[in-house]
């Protein structure tokens, strides 16, 4: 049964397989060409938009080629995608050097060019959520019989994380020698770094009632293991919150781009859904106070030293599902609250920053906005 489970993700592994030799043998590869690729997003962002754009400032002579197609879960939407892996097999075969933020199929199931660089530029920052082979007999992760076939997280060379701590746990999620984790930063924290006044003035030109107001984000983590989550309900009152804090505070929420369903906050005064125009570092820059559960966008805002108060409803069911690399309580760097009133008393009364400061310095070995930097030019030595 298994086997007929897998037998269509065989049959394109070698399809793929198949087009990436006659790629191979017809074209050569281009010394100077860098593919950026993705599956998280239709477009360029985060950590591959910073890369490239250093690439682009200080690196003319690379050649860049873009390859960005979110999966679509539906028939077509699959059978789109297996001709977006062709395209990748065309790519891995003519460039010198690959960099992805995720899982991304093609790059396992081929032999790669002995002098390819693949790179792996994680999406997320520190490390809490299991993932990649720590996940292996969990709910959330890859069966064995799927890792016979396609041995996910390999044939990279080089995989770049916030801090020497973490690399033990990079390691066992992708398979991969400690040695070729790089903790040279992450590129997207570059942004804390910069001058973002511009941006504040800009957010309440669109938003003026919220001038004068602290700003609340509510950031929750996707849930699930396809590539869209349609349910979702905030697992705290909205209406209480506005009445205990209305006067001082504003309630942003922003999801997960898999989180698909439309939240219902209504837009008061109070509560505001915001689901486009603003990117998630733009927004935690805008924060005063972060609530989240298990995104571990809760690393990049300790960059900022602002309180972070932890809401994660569902904690003993997730555990059981996917399972974290630290003790979840012994490690978040705030309060955790399970109920509304536990929460409002959290922001009323915020801990002080010292928690969080010892947490930044635990998981970013550099505090400079100059990650991109290091890590273009460490791409590039070789």
């Amino acid at each position: 049964m298994k086997k007929i489970r897998l037998l269509p993700t065989i049959i394109v592994k070698y399809f793929l397989v198949s087009l990436y030799v006659v790629f191979l043998i017809i074209f050569k590869q281009d010394e100077n060409k860098m593919t950026f690729a993705s599956y998280r997003s239709n477009k360029i962002k985060d950590n591959l938009a910073y890369l490239s754009e250093e690439m682009r400032a200080n690196y003319p002579e690379i050649k860049q080629t873009y390859l960005f197609k979110k999966l679509d879960s539906s028939l077509y939407g699959k059978l789109s995608y297996i001709f977006h892996m062709v395209k990748a097999c065309f790519h891995l075969a003519t460039s010198r050097y690959f960099v992805v933020d995720d899982y991304y199929f093609p790059i396992y199931v081929v032999k790669p060019r002995r002098d390819l660089e693949i790179i792996q530029l994680w999406h997320s920052a520190g490390a809490l959520k299991k993932f990649g082979y720590s996940t292996v007999g969990k709910s959330f992760g890859p069966s064995r019989s799927y890792l016979r076939h396609v041995p996910i997280h390999g044939n990279y060379t080089k995989a770049y994380v916030s801090s020497k701590e973490v690399i033990p746990y990079f390691s066992e999620a992708f398979n991969m020698p400690k040695e070729k984790i790089l903790p040279l930063g992450i590129p997207r924290t570059d942004y804390f770094y910069n001058d973002n006044r511009l941006l504040a003035q800009g957010f309440y030109s669109n938003f003026p009632d919220l001038k004068g107001r602290k700003i609340i984000l509510y950031a929750p983590t996707f849930r699930g293991k396809s590539h869209y989550q349609e349910a979702f309900a905030i697992p705290f009152d909205v209406d209480y919150m506005e009445k205990m804090l209305q006067e001082e505070y504003v309630l942003l929420v922003h999801l997960h781009p898999y989180m698909q369903a439309e939240v219902n906050v209504n837009n008061t005064n109070f509560s505001y859904y915001i689901k486009e125009g603003y990117t998630i570092q733009e927004l935690l820059m805008l924060t005063d106070v972060l609530i989240t559960d298990y995104s571990t966008i809760f690393f990049d805002f300790s960059i900022l030293e602002r309180p972070i108060i932890f809401f994660p409803y569902d904690l003993e069911d997730y555990k059981k599902e996917r399972d974290f690399y630290y003790e979840y309580e012994k490690l978040i760097p705030g309060p955790m609250v399970m109920d509304t009133k536990s929460l409002v008393e959290a922001i009323v009364n915020l801990p002080d920053d010292h928690e969080i400061k010892q947490f930044k310095d635990r998981f970013f070995d550099y505090q400079d906005g100059r990650a991109t930097e290091r890590i273009a030019a460490d791409i590039l030595s070789r």
